[in-house]
């Protein structure tokens, strides 16, 4: 009898790179923005708080302290006393001149301009009422960018220094473009490279930024999360509507952009089979029910008739109008329809109502809750359960495009340093 040899057991795997190992400068540069943040989402913060906070020791916290005043990143503004022995403390703050960062919401029927300081706040917004319906893209650059250039003068008139560009869009973006937006009649629309030549064109002489995009109701999702004021929500559903219906999720204080960039259409998701014709190509979209023309058209309102129609319905909803209050009522219970849907799958911690929903809120709540109390699963979504709320003044597309251009920069702050020394112009 042949004995046979033992089966070689498999080969292993070649072990995979865990990168370069992490030198001095990489580990300087990663300090830097773990103190620059501390100071951020604190407000105000002595030396002595940072150092507890980062774990590092308060000689080191002080060195790059230095080296952050010195770049116009922080700002001391006094002393605070512990009320134990020992010397005050210097308060740090984030500087409120230097970097900021400029958001740009394109959408069918208005834009709106805003530049955000290192802090996060509001210091310069414009908001122009443009119908972008099926115009030319490169004539909405060169309009868009005639704004921009407003807001960015304005900015530097405060000793702002923007370090980009950030555009939120109503519609599926990926790449630097805009692949489909069937409510401004874009399909296959690069808009990053094009809408950077229409800046520097209105802008010369100027160093050039650079230009991203993404979703409106992504970036509207963000300012949501950043400056909504609600720390326990960071799990939530983004509902934005406007001429149509966005979506966006976040889970775990993260964005969810989906394996394409495509994650949150539910302006798409079908209310009802047979329901009237969408631009999408679909039938009985949300959006056919529940976005702008259809809410004014249901309440005997001018489809087209835009903010100033927005007011009009909700004038005439608090005054008892019934066809008023028919169509947000047909708008809520479709909206409590598809959230269903998507509570039942996605198990979110709240739902958040924003753009023209946030006024519209009191009028579509009630319906809302009502179906998603009879068709989720879980009893968590009852009637006043809080979990369907109105977002907060803070959370608009414009801010939440501007702070993730921030955002960069507090992620790494000497890179955005070497890049102000050796980048020509203002």
């Amino acid at each position: 009898m042949t004995s046979s040899s033992p089966a070689s057991p498999p080969a292993s795997p070649p072990p995979r790179s865990l990168g370069a190992k992490a030198d001095k400068d990489t580990v300087r540069r990663h300090n830097l923005s773990l103190v620059l943040r501390a100071v951020h989402d604190e407000g105000e913060i002595t030396r002595a708080r940072v150092a507890a906070r980062v774990g590092l020791t308060r000689a080191a916290v002080s060195s790059l302290v230095e080296q952050l005043l010195e770049g116009g990143f922080l700002a001391e503004s006094g002393k605070t006393f512990s009320g134990q022995a020992g010397r005050p403390g210097t308060v740090l703050k984030v500087a409120r001149t230097g970097a900021a960062g400029l958001g740009i919401e394109i959408n069918v029927d208005y834009v709106t301009v805003c530049a955000v300081d290192l802090g996060g706040t509001d210091r310069v917004r414009l908001t122009e009422h443009l119908d972008n319906r099926d115009t030319p893209p490169a004539d909405v650059f060169r309009r868009v960018a005639g704004i921009a250039v407003r807001a960015m003068e304005s900015a530097e008139a405060q000793q702002l220094r923007l370090v980009g560009v950030q555009l939120a869009l109503p519609g599926l973006v990926s790449g630097g473009t805009v692949r489909h937006a069937p409510n401004l009649g874009w399909s296959r629309v690069a808009v990053e490279g094009p809408f950077a030549q229409a800046l520097a064109a209105l802008y010369p002489g100027r160093r050039a930024l650079p230009v991203g995009a993404d979703n409106e109701a992504n970036l509207a999702a963000l300012a949501e999360l950043w400056f909504g004021g609600r720390s326990a929500d960071r799990s939530f559903l983004y509902l934005s509507g406007e001429v149509g219906v966005g979506g966006a999720l976040v889970l775990g204080g993260q964005l969810l952009h989906g394996a394409h960039g495509f994650a949150g259409e539910i302006g798409h998701v079908v209310a009802r089979s047979d329901g009237p014709p969408c631009r999408c190509g679909a039938r009985g979209c949300l959006e056919q029910y529940a976005g702008q023309p259809a809410l004014l058209r249901n309440a005997g309102l001018d489809a087209h008739a835009g903010v100033p129609g927005v007011a009009e319905l909700e004038r005439r909803a608090a005054a008892g109008d019934a066809q008023a209050l028919a169509a947000l009522g047909t708008a809520g219970e479709k909206l409590g329809v598809v959230l269903s849907g998507a509570v039942n799958l996605l198990d979110p911690q709240a739902v958040v109502l924003g753009g023209i929903y946030r006024s519209l809120a009191p009028w579509l709540v009630p319906a809302v809750e009502r179906e998603l109390a009879s068709r989720v699963v879980s009893d968590l979504w009852l009637p006043g359960s809080g979990r369907l709320r109105a977002s907060s003044l803070a959370g608009d597309a414009a801010r939440g495009a501007a702070a993730l251009v921030v955002r960069d920069v507090l992620a790494d702050p000497a890179a955005y340093a070497e890049r102000v020394q050796v980048s020509p112009g203002g």
